[in-house]
């Protein structure tokens, strides 16, 4: 499926991405030449959704570890661990964060006889090998989900899964897209998903690109939707799956699952196995990151709430297994229930 939006790009000597903060006003691409810049566009959300944050954080290790070359053997290593922990401190929640990080810590354990410069060339091409994945995992998610979509359905969506917080065409997305390219009539409903609006300024900037129907509603409209018959199925994101098949997603997918479970409509989640921490029993153990109150205070730079009040503002809930009919994966469409199963194998 052809590729029209480029959310990160690696040019040898930078990481190039289109800044979301400034969509759907502007389009607009920028450099990021250090980690500490990689960091910085992760934290304030210019580049955001798992497996692009995945992509994104692996790209700043390397940017590091380019930047440590002229070291001797020890403060190269040193710098590494540095760099490691520093990235992994910048958003808790997204496990693709920690798979990719994981993934560049394993090259420099395994090659401690070669040369900086060599372990660097390793890196570049492992991150590389994740991205060319990633595109690849995107890609199958389609043909998974696609088959699982009906002529005529209403599809309900929340936050943004699609190109924009992948390296390919997207999660939740991507069966939508490729369902729309093989002629199905199909209507996406977009929730705008406050506080900051990913669905509102996002996700119905890419659906209009890729020329899909789709109708933005705000976030309490969800359960009338279904009650009025014009939701046949719910497809979402995750950015990080427990053993159990518990999944941490933006705030808002539980509410819309408890709706959804009692209207008999499936929700899916549609993710890459880089979401999946085995490590984690339960969506007890998953860390929600806590974001500014400012987010709640205010819409696009207007304050909307009264000066001194406290806010509550959790990016991500848990959705429990029991509520989610099937995880859409690279690997196939997996039941709830098989997940505690499987292994995370490297690809």
């Amino acid at each position: 499926m052809k590729q029209i939006i480029k959310t990160l790009s690696w040019k040898h000597d930078f990481l190039e991405i289109i800044d979301q903060t400034v969509l759907p006003e502007k389009e607009k691409y920028i450099k990021l030449f250090t980690i500490e810049d990689v960091y910085e566009a992760i934290k304030t959300l210019k580049i955001r959704g798992a497996p692009a944050i995945g992509l994104a954080a692996s790209f700043g290790l390397l940017l590091a570890a380019k930047r440590s070359m002229g070291k001797n053997k020890k403060d190269f290593y040193c710098a590494i661990d540095e760099a490691i922990e520093f990235i992994k401190n910048c958003r808790p929640t997204a496990y693709n964060l920690f798979y990719g990080v994981k993934r560049l810590q394993t090259i420099v354990k395994e090659n401690q006889d070669l040369s900086s410069e060599e372990i660097v060339e390793k890196l570049e091409y492992e991150c590389m090998k994740m991205f060319r994945q990633d595109i690849e995992s995107c890609a199958a998610i389609a043909r998974y989900g696609e088959k699982l979509i009906k002529n005529n359905m209403g599809i309900l969506t929340h936050c943004n899964a699609g190109a924009l917080a992948t390296g390919g065409i997207g999660t939740a997305l991507a069966p939508v897209y490729l369902a729309a390219k093989k002629g199905k009539n199909i209507t996406v409903y977009v929730d705008e998903t406050r506080p900051v609006l990913q669905g509102a300024r996002l996700t119905m900037w890419e659906l209009k690109k890729f020329g899909i129907r789709a109708i933005l509603v705000c976030d309490n409209m969800a359960g009338f939707l279904m009650q009025q018959g014009k939701i046949d199925m719910v497809i979402t994101g995750a950015d990080r799956i427990a053993r159990n098949g518990d999944t941490a997603n933006k705030i808002g997918t539980y509410s819309v699952a408890v709706c959804a479970a009692f209207h008999k409509i499936p929700l899916y989640i549609a993710a890459p196995f880089s979401t999946f921490d085995f490590s984690i029993s339960d969506g007890n153990k998953i860390p929600i990151e806590q974001r500014d109150k400012k987010e709640v205070q205010f819409i696009m730079g207007k304050r909307i709430a009264p000066y001194g009040i406290d806010c509550y503002n959790p990016a991500f809930d848990i959705t429990p297994s029991c509520l989610i009919a099937g995880f859409i994966t690279e690997r196939g469409i997996l039941q709830p229930d098989k997940i505690s199963r499987l292994t995370n194998k490297k690809k």
